[in-house]
């Protein structure tokens, strides 16, 4: 059976400074992300071993465990591609993503109204969780979501495509308890080039995954 794989990180720990510190790119990465990668894989032999057994006491656990660290590999793993330290600003034709701006224009009315959508959502989700920019298949606009813990809350069928991690893991050795700091900070590092990838993959597959509109 396959399995799934902690990914290297894109750049060393201390790419990110002083928007994230090298500390909490390491326990981040190496601890909270390889949590979520090992979960996922031993539920699913949990899972296999229910099937073998035909015992199925344990069903309804056993599928949100698969829900909730699956969902937490998953967008760890596009956070980190998210993110660089020669980010931030806005997305902009002349740095080649212009779709993207044009998508966020249309869908938010403008960058600013986007941006602080996407801020106060992720700042104020409550307990842990994120502030997505997904793309929705059925209207081809983008929408932001409040993604509590890893997988609740969520649009079926939207495809993340900029994550901001709003558990306390990811700040608050730095930040401590000021989530809005650390999400305010989180914009200087956003890798557009990424996001502009992310939603031309979505985009091209999106009419896939629909048999009507």
């Amino acid at each position: 059976m396959a399995v799934y794989t902690l990914p290297e990180l894109p750049y060393d720990y201390a790419a990110l400074e002083p928007v994230i510190n090298p500390q909490i790119v390491e326990l981040h990465h190496d601890k909270h992300h390889a949590a979520y990668v090992k979960g996922a894989n031993d539920t699913l032999e949990q899972l296999a071993d229910a099937r073998d057994k035909e015992q199925w006491g344990s069903i309804n656990g056993l599928e949100k465990n698969l829900a909730f660290h699956l969902s937490g590999h998953i967008l760890h793993s596009i956070y980190w591609h998210n993110m660089t330290g020669d980010g931030g600003g806005e997305p902009l034709a002349a740095d080649g993503v212009g779709d993207l701006a044009d998508a966020i224009a249309e869908s938010f009315g403008s960058f600013a109204g986007f941006k602080a959508q996407l801020t106060k959502a992720a700042a104020t989700t409550q307990g842990s969780g994120w502030g997505v920019l997904a793309y929705e298949p059925l209207s081809g606009r983008l929408i932001v979501e409040q993604v509590y813990d890893h997988q609740g809350n969520v649009g079926q069928c939207s495809t993340p495509i900029l994550v901001f991690d709003a558990w306390e893991h990811a700040f608050y050795l730095q930040y401590k308890n000021q989530k809005v700091d650390f999400i305010d900070a989180m914009w200087a590092v956003v890798n557009w080039q990424d996001v502009a990838r992310r939603y031309a993959a979505a985009k091209e597959r999106g009419d896939s995954l629909l048999l009507a509109p």
